[in-house]
């Protein structure tokens, strides 16, 4: 990835500029995949997770990104650092969206509570690849083409149409894992065994070798994760055009969604406004997107700084946030 990045935003007139060395590049994914290993070695034993735990974890992979904004902010300065705050807190507001799917994916298969944390875990790995070969891929079509700007934002608008006539109409999400093509798949190329076996993705029926439900679950999560990437990527891409920043903000927002499950599994079904808020913040981001084309192209409009973002964006989870709990104030937790 670091090579793909590193070629497309030299390679063009429309060099994408980054605050990151090839070193830093490296020292950041290590500290990612570390990360990672540390929480596949925390869920190698399955047990269910105490509010006590996921709550220690939260407030770990919370201070994490704060922190890692204070190293920008000494090193590179303000600009970067308000960039790097503004994607995350974009990537979180949207991996929030996403928890509803894997909450509905693990209840369709019937994961045992045991058994879901390490399920979590294999989506955010693969989200991290996917996530990856969409950033490159990105500052690749951003550097060459004029135009990847306003397709971005096109994009990002129409995600956010389709959330508001979602939530007005009162159009819930729903799983239906026997639609999936991915699962369908893979359900005719091997047998699948009748129950789970722990953590195992592997058994055998009849004497063949055969996949567990585990699998057919870590699948499915997987193939949500391509979707969500076609979302979150451009926007954040919408925050800053730096490759680097934007990989961090995806990441950081990413390695937390196994603890913040477990917090807001109960709090979840109260945010019944989350929908407009993220339609508002898309929609918001899209539309800089589609001036700041404008503004490459000549065009004289006027240019959102990374601040009036950041307000705009915290504004927005905090109102509907709010509205959400006043509407279902009368439900018990």
């Amino acid at each position: 990835m670091l090579s793909i990045v590193a070629a497309s935003a030299s390679s063009s007139e429309n060099t994408l500029h980054t605050v990151a060395s090839p070193w830093l590049w490296f020292a950041t994914i290590a500290g990612v995949l570390a990360l990672l290993v540390l929480d596949f070695a925390v869920t190698r034993r399955p047990h269910e997770v105490s509010t006590r735990e996921a709550l220690k974890w939260t407030v770990f992979y919370l201070a994490l990104p704060f922190g890692f904004a204070g190293l920008l902010w000494a090193v590179f300065g303000g600009k970067p650092a308000g960039e790097f705050v503004t994607g995350y807190l974009v990537e979180k507001s949207l991996s929030v969206d996403n928890l509803f799917v894997f909450m509905l994916l693990l209840s369709a298969f019937a994961v045992p509570a045991a058994l879901a944390q390490r399920v979590l875990l294999y989506g955010i790995a693969g989200a991290l690849v996917l996530r990856g070969v969409f950033i490159a891929v990105g500052a690749g079509a951003l550097a060459a083409f004029d135009w990847a700007f306003l397709l971005f934002g096109v994009i990002l608008l129409f995600t956010a149409g389709k959330l508001i006539r979602d939530a007005v109409t009162g159009h819930e999400q729903t799983v239906e894992v026997g639609r999936m093509r991915s699962v369908r798949l893979l359900r005719r190329l091997v047998p699948v065994t009748d129950e789970y076996q722990g953590p195992r993705m592997f058994g055998r029926v009849a004497g063949r070798r055969a996949v567990t439900p585990l699998a057919l679950v870590v699948v499915a999560v997987m193939t949500t994760d391509l979707i969500f990437a076609v979302d979150s990527v451009p926007a954040v891409y919408g925050v800053t055009g730096d490759p680097y920043l934007v990989f961090a903000t995806n990441a950081f927002a990413l390695l937390g969604l196994r603890a913040l499950y477990f917090v807001l599994h109960a709090a979840l079904a109260r945010l019944v406004h989350l929908a407009y808020g993220l339609a508002a913040i898309l929609g918001f981001i899209g539309l800089k997107l589609v001036l700041e084309w404008l503004h490459d192209t000549g065009v004289s409009v006027p240019e959102i700084p990374t601040v009036a973002s950041l307000l705009v964006i915290v504004g927005a989870l905090g109102v509907v946030t709010a509205t959400s709990l006043y509407a279902t104030r009368d439900r018990t937790a």
